[in-house]
């Protein structure tokens, strides 16, 4: 049989891989195995890729394959669920200079490029240089060596437009005009670079969970246009694939928090805030300890639990699992209510409560526990803020005002764990903390819920 049509056989194999992998993952039962077959899909394509071109070194392949595997291996056991998000803003980073990496490499080793090969070259530099600085300043502000504030000075859109007019305006150039391809293809490179870090730089620490999909989704379309490149169908597919998916999470991020695309880039939310001060938020804050807390939740007959960045912090799903298992041998109904755009990226607290073998029929989406809310006799927050503030509801002043959040207010009484009364990650104070209903269990997660563990085991 001859090698060309194996090697595209083989293409087609991996491709239906990754479909496969990709629709198995949209359930928790059925998600490691959609991780699986998209690893094997992944093999299948690197394999036939290594047998499909004039490989240069084998040698030098062999290496960069173990290092990566001991760099990924050491990143699997060492890099903590917290650091999660930062780390995702990475994967997204090195997707894009792969992009632009190969795009150079085209370019450096035929400059005689023809105009389609060369317009492919471009979009994978534009789109892989964007990508790469856009998530180093998304990893800067997720694990806050950055300041999550937007960064917004005086023309800052219009700087912008221009940059990435003059860009494509390279990009034009490089494409038709060989005489002046080298100096327009470095230009064309560094503007790239400047525009991921002036496009992520307005953007708030709370839409991080956006931008997060979106440079995804950029990593995608960049890979994809270095299939053209290097003329793989799969990486087209495949970079197709991930850049859709990638731009669909988008939107599901963006339908979560009422907002369009557009705001999150352009809007520079946490700047400015009219209800962002504590002292604008009018009530009386009312401890609690963790008796009292435990004696609450012994009498409880359902109990709903809305878990928060704060809980990855103290690292307490295990513990939340162990309190839940007591809560229903006393007879209660548990519940876990999961807001979209919870914790610090796309199914930030799906992964941990997964982590902790939590049953995913325990898991509840926003749409799907509100309704039940106001039957509920105790709501426990853990460590979530923005996806809980009233202030989307009822404050039009708000700059979350008409997010969808979860209605943890309704429930008959709620439980708040926090270490103190510090806003959230967006900056804004919450009148939930105030409220009639509301008690506050301060400390950290983790040993606030042993305390309530401890006296149901006591008892």
């Amino acid at each position: 049989m001859d090698r060309a049509l194996i090697i595209n056989l083989a293409y087609i194999l991996a491709a239906f891989f990754f479909v496969n992998g990709l629709k198995k993952l949209g359930h928790p039962s059925t998600a490691r195995k959609g991780n699986m077959h998209s690893s094997l899909g992944m093999l299948i394509a690197i394999l036939a890729s290594l047998v499909s071109k004039e490989i240069l070194s084998y040698q030098m392949i062999l290496i960069g394959m173990v290092v990566g595997s001991i760099v990924g291996v050491l990143a699997a056991k060492l890099i903590k669920m917290t650091a999660m998000p930062e780390m995702v803003a990475l994967l997204n980073g090195f997707g894009g200079i792969s992009s632009l990496l190969v795009g150079w490499g085209a370019y450096a080793s035929n400059p005689s490029l023809t105009t389609f090969t060369a317009a492919t070259v471009a979009l994978s530099v534009i789109i892989g240089g964007i990508t790469l600085t856009g998530s180093l300043i998304a990893w800067g502000k997720l694990s806050e060596t950055l300041s999550g504030k937007p960064v917004l000075f005086v023309g800052q859109k219009l700087i912008n437009a221009a940059l990435l007019i003059t860009s494509f305006c390279c990009a034009f150039a490089f494409a038709t005009g060989p005489s002046i391809g080298e100096q327009s293809f470095f230009i064309m490179a560094g503007i790239a670079l400047l525009l991921g870090i002036l496009l992520v730089i307005p953007i708030g620490g709370a839409d991080m969970p956006v931008v997060i999909a979106l440079l995804n989704s950029y990593s995608g379309i960049a890979a994809s246009a270095a299939g053209f490149v290097v003329n793989n169908n799969l990486l087209i597919v495949a970079g197709a694939i991930v850049g859709a998916s990638g731009l669909i999470l988008t939107n599901i991020m963006c339908k979560a928090m009422n907002r369009t695309l557009a705001h999150v880039l352009f809007g520079g939310m946490g700047a400015t805030s009219t209800s962002g001060d504590s002292k604008d938020v009018k009530g009386e804050v009312k401890p609690i300890v963790p008796e009292d807390a435990a004696l609450i939740l012994e009498a409880a007959q359902s109990v709903s639990f809305i878990p928060g960045y704060g809980m990855a912090v103290a690292q307490a799903q295990h513990s939340v699992k162990e309190l839940a298992e007591l809560l229903e041998n006393n007879g209660c109904e548990v519940k876990f209510g999961i807001h979209p755009v919870a914790g610090r990226m796309p199914g930030h607290m799906n992964v941990l409560l997964a982590e902790a073998d939590i049953p995913y029929e325990q898991l509840f989406e926003m749409d799907a526990i509100n309704p039940s809310m106001e039957s509920t006799d105790v709501c426990v927050v853990i460590g979530a803020n923005d996806v809980v503030n009233p202030d989307a509801r009822e404050s039009e002043g708000s700059p979350i005002y008409g997010m969808p959040i979860i209605n943890a207010d309704y429930a008959k009484t709620v439980i708040i764990l926090k270490r103190s009364m510090a806003s959230g990650f967006a900056g804004i104070a919450n009148p939930l903390f105030l409220k009639n209903n509301a008690r506050m269990l301060f400390g950290d997660a983790k040993s606030s819920i042993h305390s309530l563990i401890s006296y149901f085991k006591e008892s």
